[in-house]
């Protein structure tokens, strides 16, 4: 019964923490407003969710996270010492074509948004068949050795979180 009532609870919590962050409010009718919304968008996209991800919610997620913050703050760095001090000739801009081990939609969207939310990194597209991601780097002096660095980094870690 409960399950049916909430058939999502951590898409439900995160859409009550959205709205009350894109809300900048703490008002009475801004939180009934998020729980309602967390508690009616779950219940009536519960049908179109057949094959629900398997999300593990503990430490791997939030080392995860922790990983990709840290990381985003490093590239913001690295990326104004390159554009401070580096020509446009010397960047080693590139392609990369990074094989998938992960399989799950969510699992590639995450680490697609992953890549892209880290400067200096952005993904293009993902194939047909899900078992490549395109990416461009700003600069990358060895591509395969970013290649392994994503997959290592973010991928493997991927595979913990999504099951």
């Amino acid at each position: 019964m409960m399950r049916r009532l909430f058939p999502h609870p951590a898409l439900a919590g995160l859409l009550v923490l959205v709205w009350l962050l894109l809300a900048n409010s703490l008002g009475v009718g801004t939180i009934l407003m998020a729980l309602l919304v967390g508690f009616l968008v779950p219940l009536f996209t519960a049908p179109y969710w057949r094959d629900k991800p398997l999300i593990n919610l503990g430490m791997p997620l939030v080392g995860y996270i922790g990983l990709v913050m840290w990381d985003i703050l490093i590239a913001n760095f690295q990326v104004a010492w390159l554009i401070l001090f580096r020509r446009n000739r010397d960047l080693n801009s590139c392609w990369l074509v990074i094989p998938l081990d992960i399989r799950r939609p969510e699992a590639i969207t995450t680490l697609a948004g992953t890549i892209s939310l880290t400067p200096g990194t952005v993904s293009a597209d993902v194939s047909a068949d899900g078992h490549a991601l395109l990416v461009h780097a700003l600069d990358a002096s060895d591509p395969q050795a970013e290649v392994a660095r994503i997959k290592s980094r973010y991928e493997a870690r991927l595979k913990r979180i999504f099951r």
